[in-house]
């Protein structure tokens, strides 16, 4: 039996994740070289090939992931949009070129911001959109 609680949180919001394209093994191996992700619990699907359930744990949050399954209602070729996920961090920077060094996409530059953080936003392989941020170094 697997521990509850590495299965996912049972209280607050967790962002829940579909990837597209059975990408989802991929997208754990993303998330651990960018953003430093632990995989606390994943579990393949009865064909043995998608993922059916991950619980990664980034930055002292919990994401949740698994891949498109079309037949339990999901959109097939899903395209993310609509949301973006916000890491505040200690130093954007670092997080912004790890990110950018394992292929992430920026779609705004890091740059200070007139609201007193570090910033940029940028999309990994999968299609969903991601904030970097840390206050302004003095």
């Amino acid at each position: 039996m697997t521990d509850a609680a590495q299965q996912g949180p049972t209280a607050g919001i967790t962002p829940h994740l579909v990837i597209p394209s059975r990408g989802g093994q991929a997208a754990l191996e993303f998330y651990t070289r960018a953003f430093g992700a632990q995989v606390l619990d994943q579990k393949l699907a009865e064909d043995g090939e998608r993922l059916m359930h991950a619980h990664l744990l980034i930055n002292g949050a919990s994401v949740m992931l698994h891949d498109e399954f079309p037949e339990y209602g999901h959109e097939a070729d899903v395209v993310p949009r609509g949301v973006t996920l916000h890491l505040q961090v200690d130093d954007a920077d670092e997080w912004w070129t790890r990110a950018l060094l394992n292929a992430a996409i920026p779609v705004m530059p890091i740059a200070d911001q007139f609201w007193g953080d570090r910033y940029g936003q940028l999309r990994d392989p999968f299609g969903h959109s991601w904030s970097i941020g840390s206050p302004i170094k003095a």
